[in-house]
Parts: C-alpha cells; sequence; structure tokens
C-alpha cells in the first residue's frame, strides 16, 4: 500500500521509477494479488496513468485488465475501474488529450490537441489498439453482457467503451455484434434505462452502430426503435427539446436512409402521423434557439428520406398519400407561408415540400390550391416564383424555388396547362401577378441567374406535353412602343442572337444556356415548333456559325447545345419549307461544319463535368451560381437523342429515301395490320353475340323439350284413360247384350268370394294359435314371478333363474313383435278385401239396373261382404284385446327386471362380504404363521438356556382341559 501511496502522489524520497516501470510494478500487482483490495487498488492506479502513458498501460496491461473482466465480475468498482481504463485507452477525443512526460522510449506520450498531425497518430493509435481488442471476439461479448449489470458503475463505462471501439473500427466490431446472440437487443435496453446520461449515451452507441449496415438497422427497427425513439423526441418536447432530440432524429435519419424495408416499416405502422406535431412551431415572436433550428432541420430531412425520389416509386406514392391524408403537407404549406421563419429553415421546408408533391397529382393539387397570407391573397406558386426571380434572394432559396416547381410540374399536364394559360393572350389579367409573367420577367430579366432559373421553370411546363408547346406558339410579346409584338419563341432566338451585348462572360453563358435548354426542350418531338423555328432566316445562320467558330473553352458548351438544336431540327423536320428540308440541312452542315466536327461538338454536352453532377439526382443543388448550368430533365433528354442525331447526320439522302420508304412500307403495313386488327376485333364481338345467341337458343330449346315431355306425357295418360273408358263401355254392352258374359262374372266374383272366406279362415286358425301362446306366457309369467319370490333364499339359485328368465324376456319379445307384424298384416289384408268389394261394385253397377239376377247377386256379395265385415271387427276386437295383454305382459316383464337387478345387486354384496372374509381369514394365517414362528424361536431359545419347556402335545391337553372345565362351569 506504501508503494501505491507513492505512486498516488506521496512525497518523493529518493530517485522515482519511469512511467513503464511503474505500470509494469502495477501489472504485477493486478496479476499475483490474491486480494481483491490489492487488485482493486492497483487498477485504480492504472486507470490514473492510461492518459498520460496511453501507449504503456494497453501495451502492458490490456491482457490483465480483460481478465480482471472476466474473473472479478461480481465486484462492481474493480469492473468499473477497469473499463474506464481500457475507455482511456482506445478514446481518441480531443479534450482527454494531455501534454504527458517522456515515454520509456524517450518520446512524448501525446501531442498538443490543436496539432492536426498529433490528433491523426492519436486516432491511429485508437486504431490499433481497438484491432487488437477485437481480434478475440470473445472480448466484445464479454463487453455485451457486462451491460447487463444494472449497476451505474459498470454499465455507464461499458457503454462509453463499446462506443469507442464503435469510432475506431466501426465495420470489425459491428459484424461481431451482429453475430453474437442477443447483442443488439442487449443494447436496445440501453434506451429503457430510467438514467438519462445512461439513455443519452446509449443513443450515441446506437447511432455508430447502424451507420451503413442494413442487417442491423433492420434489427434494431424490429426490436421497437421507432416508437421507442418518438416516444422520446415527444416528451422532450419536439423540436423545442435539447441535444436528446437531436441525437434522436440522427439514429432515426440511419434507421431510415437508403433502407426501403425500415422505410415500409415506418410508414405500416402509422409512425408519419406522429411526425405532425414536430412541425407545429407555434408563435413565430418567440425566437427560433440554435437548436430548434437544428432539430427541425432534421425534422424536414426525416420527411424528404421517406419521399426520396431515388426510393421505389410504389412506396414513395403511398407515404406521400398518408402525409396528405394525416395533414403533415398541410402543416409543411403552413409553415412555408408563415412570417419569421429562418431561412436555412424555409430553403428546407421548400424542399421538402417539393418532394412530398412530386408525381402525386393529389399533392400537386392541393399545393395548387394553397394562398399566402396577404392582401389580396395570392398563389403560394406565384409567391414562391416572386422570391425565385428575385436577385436579391438568397442562391440556396431560389434553387429550392426552382426544385419545387419542377416538382409541382413533374407528370402533371394539369399543373402545366395552368402555368402555360397564363401566358396566353386570352388569359392575361393586367390587374394580377400570374406565374406566366414572372417567367417571362425572368427570362428577359438582366440577372443571369433568373434568366437560367425562368428558361428552366418554363422548359419543365413544356416536358413530355405536345399540347402546351403548340399553345406556347400562340404568346406574343410586345418588345416596344410602335414596333409589332413578336412571338415568344422568336424573342428567346433575338437574345440568344444577341448574347454578346452582355458583360459578364459567365453570365452571357449562362444565360444562353438556359434559352438554348428551352429552346431543345420547346422543338423536340414538336413538328409545328421546328417549322416556327426555322422560318425565322436568321435562325440557322445563327447555329452554324457558332457551331463553326473557334470560341474559348467556356463558349464550348454553347456550340454542344447549339449543335443539339440543329440536330432536333433536321431530326423533326417535316420537310415543309423549301429551303430548310433535311436534306439541305444536312448538306449545309457538311460543307460549313463537316459531319465530324459537328458529331464532336454534340458529343461534347456529356463530357462536361457539371453534366455528370446533374444528371445524378433531380434536385437542382449548386455551391455557387457560376455552376448552374444543366437541368436533371435535360440531361435525360441529351441521353436520349445524341446517338440519334448522331446517325441521322451520317446518313445520306440514299438512305434517308430508303428509311423513308421502309417507313412508309411500315406504315402501310401498321395500318394494315390495323385493319386486319380491327377485322379481327369485329370478328371477335360477332363471335361472341352469336355464342350469346347460341347459349340463349339452348336455353330455349332445354325448355321446349321439357315441356314436349311433358305434354308427352299428358297425352299418354289421355290415352291411358281412353282406353279405360273404353274398355268399360265394352264390358257395359257385353253384359247388357249377353247373359252368359254375365255369369262368367258372377263365376268371377263367386271365386274371388271363396278365396276371402278361406282366408278370413286362415286368420281365425292364426288368431286361435295367438291365444294359446298367449295364455302360455301368461303362465310362464305366473311362474317367474314364484320363482322370483322364493329366488332372495339363496344367490346360486337366483344366478340360475335369472339367466332363464333373460332368456324367456328375449323369446317373449322376439314373440310380440311377430305378432304385431302379423295384426299389421291381417288390417292391410282387410283394407285390400275392402278395395275389392268397392271395385266388384263399382263394375257391376252402370247399365245393370233393369237386370233382376245382377240385382240378386249383387245383394248376396253385399251380405257376404257385411259378414266378413263382421268377422274383421271381431278379428279387430280381438287385436285390441290382445294389444292390452301385450301391455300387462310388458308391464310384468318390466317388474321382473327390477326384481332381477334387485337380485343382481344383493348378489354383488354378497360375493363382495365373501372376498372381504377370504381376505381377513388369510390376514390371520398370515398372523398365525408368523406367531408360530416366534413360539419356536422362543422354544429354542429356552431349551438353550436349559429351562424345561412343555410339548405341543401337552399344551393341547391343558387347553382341553381348560375348556372342558369352561364347559362345566357354564
Amino acid at each position: 500500500m506504501n508503494f501505491l501511496r507513492g505512486v498516488m502522489g506521496g512525497q518523493p524520497t529518493g530517485p522515482q521509477p519511469s512511467g513503464a516501470e511503474t505500470i509494469q510494478k502495477l501489472c504485477d500487482r493486478v496479476a499475483s494479488s490474491t486480494l481483491l483490495e490489492d487488485r482493486r487498488d492497483a487498477v485504480r492506479a492504472l486507470k490514473a496513468l492510461s492518459k498520460k502513458y496511453r501507449s504503456e498501460v494497453a501495451s502492458q496491461a490490456m491482457s490483465h485488465l480483460i481478465h480482471i473482466l472476466q474473473t472479478d465480475s461480481s465486484d462492481s468498482e474493480i469492473i468499473g475501474y477497469a473499463l474506464d481504463t481500457l475507455y482511456n485507452i482506445f478514446s481518441n477525443d480531443e479534450e482527454e488529450e494531455q501534454d504527458g512526460g517522456p515515454s520509456s522510449s524517450g518520446k512524448q506520450s501525446s501531442k498538443p490537441a490543436h496539432d492536426e498531425n498529433g490528433q491523426k497518430q492519436a486516432d491511429d493509435l485508437g486504431c490499433q489498439f481497438t484491432e487488437i481488442f477485437i481480434k478475440e471476439q470473445e472480448n466484445v461479448t464479454l463487453l455485451l453482457s457486462l451491460l447487463e449489470e444494472f449497476d451505474f458503475h459498470v454499465r455507464w463505462p461499458g457503454v462509453k467503451l463499446l462506443t469507442a471501439l464503435l469510432k475506431n473500427q466501426c465495420s470489425q466490431v459491428q459484424a461481431v455484434i451482429l453475430v453474437s446472440p442477443m447483442g443488439v437487443s442487449r443494447l436496445m435496453d440501453l434506451l429503457a434505462d430510467s438514467r438519462e446520461v445512461i439513455r443519452n449515451d446509449g443513443l450515441l452507441l446506437l447511432q455508430h452502430l447502424t451507420k451503413c449496415n442494413a442487417a442491423i438497422q433492420k434489427i434494431v427497427a424490429f426490436e421497437n426503435a421507432f416508437e421507442r425513439l418518438l416516444d422520446v423526441i415527444t416528451e422532450e418536447g419536439n423540436s423545442d427539446g435539447g441535444i436528446v432530440v437531436e441525437d434522436c432524429l440522427l439514429l432515426l435519419l440511419n434507421l431510415l436512409k437508403n433502407n426501403n424495408s425500415n422505410q415500409n416499416f415506418f410508414k405500416e405502422g402509422s409512425y408519419i402521423q406522429r411526425m405532425k406535431p414536430w412541425f407545429e412551431v407555434g408563435d413565430e415572436n418567440l425566437g427560433w434557439s440554435a437548436q430548434k433550428v437544428t432539430n427541425l432541420h432534421l425534422m424536414l430531412q426525416l420527411v424528404r428520406v421517406m419521399v426520396s425520389p431515388v426510393n421505389p416509386p410504389g412506396a414513395t406514392s403511398s407515404c406521400q398519400k398518408s402525409m396528405y391524408h394525416c395533414g403533415l403537407l398541410q402543416q409543411l404549406c403552413t409553415i412555408l407561408m408563415a412570417t419569421g421563419v429562418p431561412a436555412d429553415i424555409l430553403t428546407e421546408t421548400i424542399n421538402t415540400v417539393s418532394e412530398v408533391i412530386r408525381g402525386s397529382q393529389v399533392n400537386q393539387d392541393y399545393f395548387a390550391s394553397v394562398n399566402a397570407p396577404s392582401n389580396p391573397p395570392r398563389p403560394a406558386i406565384v409567391v414562391l416564383l416572386m422570391s425565385m426571380v428575385n436577385e436579391r434572394q438568397p442562391f440556396v432559396l431560389r434553387c429550392a424555388v426552382l426544385y419545387c416547381f419542377q416538382c409541382f410540374l413533374y407528370k402533371n399536364q394539369k399543373g402545366q396547362g395552368e402555368i402555360v394559360a397564363t401566358l396566353l393572350p386570352s388569359t392575361i389579367d393586367a390587374n394580377s401577378i400570374s406565374a406566366g409573367q414572372l417567367l417571362c420577367g425572368g427570362l428577359f430579366s438582366t440577372d443571369s441567374v433568373s434568366n437560367w432559373c425562368a428558361a428552366v421553370a418554363l422548359a419543365h411546363a413544356l416536358q413530355d406535353n405536345l399540347t402546351q408547346k403548340e399553345q406556347l406558339l400562340r404568346v406574343q410579346l410586345a418588345t416596344s412602343l410602335g414596333n409589332p409584338p413578336v412571338s415568344l419563341l422568336q424573342q428567346c432566338t433575338n437574345i440568344l442572337s444577341q448574347g454578346d451585348k452582355i458583360d459578364r462572360r459567365g453570365s452571357k453563358v449562362q444565360t444562353r444556356v438556359g434559352l438554348l435548354m428551352l429552346l431543345c426542350t420547346w422543338i423536340n418531338n414538336c413538328p409545328i415548333a421546328v417549322t416556327h423555328f426555322l422560318h425565322n432566316q436568321a435562325n440557322i445562320p445563327f447555329l452554324t456559325g457558332q457551331i463553326s467558330e473557334n470560341l474559348e473553352e467556356d463558349e464550348q458548351l454553347v456550340q454542344g447545345l447549339c449543335a443539339l438544336l440543329l440536330g432536333i431540327c433536321i431530326y423533326y423536320n417535316d420537310n415543309s419549307l423549301e429551303n430548310y428540308t433535311k436534306e439541305k440541312l444536312k448538306q449545309l452542315i457538311e460543307k460549313r461544319i463537316g459531319k465530324e466536327n459537328f458529331v464532336e461538338k454534340l458529343g461534347s454536352i456529356c463530357k462536361h463535368e457539371l453534366y455528370s453532377r446533374a444528371a445524378q439526382k433531380p434536385q437542382p443543388v449548386f455551391s455557387s451560381p457560376e455552376q448552374m448550368l444543366f437541368d436533371h430533365e435535360f440531361t435525360k433528354l441529351v441521353k436520349e437523342l445524341e446517338a440519334v442525331l448522331t446517325k441521322t447526320v451520317h446518313k445520306s439522302s440514299e438512305e434517308e429515301k430508303k428509311e423513308e420508304e421502309v417507313k412508309k412500307t411500315l406504315e402501310q403495313h401498321d395500318s394494315i395490320v390495323t385493319q386486319y386488327k380491327e377485322l379481327i376485333r369485329e370478328q371477335d364481338t360477332q363471335i361472341n353475340e352469336l355464342k350469346t345467341q347460341v347459349s340463349s337458343m339452348k336455353t330455349q330449346n332445354e325448355q321446349l323439350q321439357a315441356s314436349l315431355t311433358q305434354q308427352l306425357s299428358q297425352l299418354q295418360q289421355h290415352k291411358d284413360q281412353y282406353n279405360v273408358l273404353k274398355l268399360k263401355l265394352g264390358k257395359d254392352s257385353q253384359q247388357h247384350n249377353a247373359h252368359g258374359k254375365g255369369a262368367q262374372v258372377n263365376g268371377v266374383q263367386s271365386e274371388e268370394l271363396s278365396r276371402l272366406w278361406e282366408e278370413l279362415e286362415e286368420l281365425k286358425k292364426q288368431h286361435g294359435v295367438l291365444q294359446s301362446q298367449l295364455a302360455e306366457k301368461d303362465s310362464l309369467i305366473e311362474k317367474m314371478k314364484s320363482e322370483g319370490a322364493h329366488a332372495v333364499e339363496g344367490t346360486a339359485g337366483s344366478s340360475e333363474n335369472n339367466s332363464e328368465l333373460q332368456k324367456e324376456l328375449e323369446t317373449l319379445r322376439a314373440q310380440v313383435q311377430s305378432q304385431s307384424a302379423e295384426i299389421s298384416q291381417l288390417q292391410a289384408e282387410r283394407q285390400e278385401l275392402l278395395n275389392k268389394a268397392e271395385t266388384l261394385a263399382m263394375v257391376s253397377a252402370p247399365g245393370n239396373t233393369d237386370s233382376s239376377a245382377a240385382a240378386a247377386k249383387i245383394t248376396e256379395l253385399e251380405k257376404r261382404l257385411s259378414e266378413v265385415t263382421g268377422e274383421t271387427e271381431k278379428i279387430k276386437e280381438e287385436g285390441k284385446i290382445w294389444s292390452d295383454s301385450k301391455a300387462a305382459l310388458e308391464q310384468q316383464v318390466a317388474t321382473a327386471n327390477s326384481s332381477v337387478a334387485i337380485l343382481q345387486n344383493e348378489k354383488s354384496k354378497l360375493q363382495q362380504e365373501v372376498a372381504e372374509s377370504k381376505k381377513e381369514q388369510d390376514d390371520l394365517l398370515m398372523l398365525l404363521a408368523d406367531q408360530d414362528q416366534k413360539i419356536k424361536s422362543l422354544k429354542d431359545k429356552l431349551k438353550e438356556l436349559g429351562e424345561p419347556i412343555e410339548e405341543d402335545d401337552d399344551l393341547d391337553t391343558r387347553d382341553q382341559y381348560d375348556d372342558e372345565d369352561d364347559e362345566d362351569d357354564d
């Protein structure tokens, strides 16, 4: 301990050891001490020396510190010292660099904080130590496990140490954390820590962890990061919050930027709706703090990330719809038109609104309806264009307004028509300022930035819209008093040809480039505009003169654009002007410019440095006004036309003729194909109609077939009825004319009646048999009753009678069922006899009233029938009696069943008692056997001791005497 006091600041008593020697001794103490207190003091001393002697502590003590983390995890104090020491080794923060004494090599261990070379060396040193530490992946896993410790002295240094590792070797540490089980989840738990310092440092840790790693970004997002971060932002006061809000927004940007999966998850989770309160800026008189400006700037960037043009179109469109429906777009437009908003926030808001409305018809229509709070109210578009053409406004703001105007017109033909309509003579309102007037004013202004912005904005109003290109040809401008008005196209070419009058060279180039881009966009794919351009006799000589001259480097871009404009005049020429046909223009190029020179000038556009920069993204971003030369949409047009125009210029007249013939042939072929297509469509229509008719006819045919079948069946029924009537009439006539035939009928009747009597006799016999069977069953039941009364006397006899009784009951039930079937059969036969009698009466009734013999026979037949009916009634009465006896029998059977159940219950009880008695008897036998065994063993012991023992016979005799004496006493 005295040694440690000397190290920690005691009075020097002799030659002091160097830093390396001291560190070596401390490392030995950490490695060899058995007491935890000694190791803790040594680690505390290493922590104190780790800033001044960073390299020495790292090279000698790192392994010992890692061992402390592994073995002494139960002591939070020593773990905290070890983590702080490692953090000092890996950290490259400038404020922690100090001037130190000489190291073991004689050099200073650190450089001044303001020395850039020293800072670079410190950074390299931290990266080297970090690489050594993470070479063993278990070290990073150990740190992640230590973060689960809730103790502040362990968790906070662990968070700082892991953050330092990520700063030095981000991708390598990310890879280790990614494969570590629950590694990201442990780090996400830091956001739920109630101690703000740990939560805030956890935010910084997650910022470094999620940089440029889509896999970790997805894991963090699905660990409910969006919900937690938005809750923190809300708790901290949204845009009015402090640095914590900024850290949350930076982490959200890391999670969402260039990550389509997380963006979709953010949208599907309805988190866009929670962004709306961010932009409720409140009273502008309260002022804007620097932190609020930073927070709001990051919030606007988050909105732009969700609707960026580089995102998939479907995802961007979905987010734009959500922002409109939740009112976020309306809130942004409120900031856009508010007063007192800082310039950088206003600029970023304009850019954000631009991308929210880009390509979305609903959002574009809403933006067109927004009015500025002025008197009188003016459309927001007009107010923004006034800022764009005002050279006193900041350059960045003017670029943002141009981008907003471009996004408003992107794929918005309705908006393009509204802008162009403000330039037409029939719609101009002299009392108000319109968008068209502002664009024309900027186009002809003396400010080159206004010229370029107005030209590009007007070009976007014509982009891919042939109708508006033709409408813009109608625009007439009044140049000066007394002179006739000129068209807008003519005025643009006039300014282009008079560009040399502009003073500044850079401004001259910028203005001419803007006008050339407007003209190329205007006449592209519009033969009428090409004809109007060629009507001016000075245009073609100006273009050829510009291309053929040897101009300075700044003017070469103008030459390339002039070549592009001339090529478009050739390609889209309809040969309506005799002096400027395609062939004559190509001959002019060959004679005055040269084809190779023309192609070279045309190709110089794509080689320009600013061309490739503008082609990357739609937003016009320029570091200075001098770099404002190319528009994003125009770069697409150049890329599309360059190869086509080069091929067009190199073609000869014969090839042109062949191509025209081929085109004509193709057009004819197309017309023929179109005719055949129309014919096929007509035939398809006819076939469909015929199919419909066939299906309807099939349905009608089926209906007719059904009706025909029904009619045939009805006809057959009528035929059968007719045949029956005819047969009846024939029989009646035969009975009326021939007596012998009547006798035959009577013979038939007598035979039928005799058969009926026989059946009645048979039924009587069967009834007698049934009566005898019932008597037998009654006697059997009586017998069973008597047997059941005596069955309680014995269990064995009851079981036998039980089985016999069951058998008899089954037999009785079967007989009862058969008798029921016989009764139903007799009733059916009786009904059949009655029907036959009625039939005979009906057959013999008509036409025989005059015949007395027939009447007598009928009377006799009726008499017999009445007798049969009487017999039948008797049988019914007997059947009723039998059914009553059957019911009584069933009741007796039920009684017998109940007695049988009682007997069976008593039998089971007796059997249970017998089993219990047997069990008790067995237990007694076992006890007796045990007693006999004990008695025998006792006898053997007594014999061994020499005691006299009575034999078993004597004992039995004595027991008998005792019993006799007891009987005598009784």
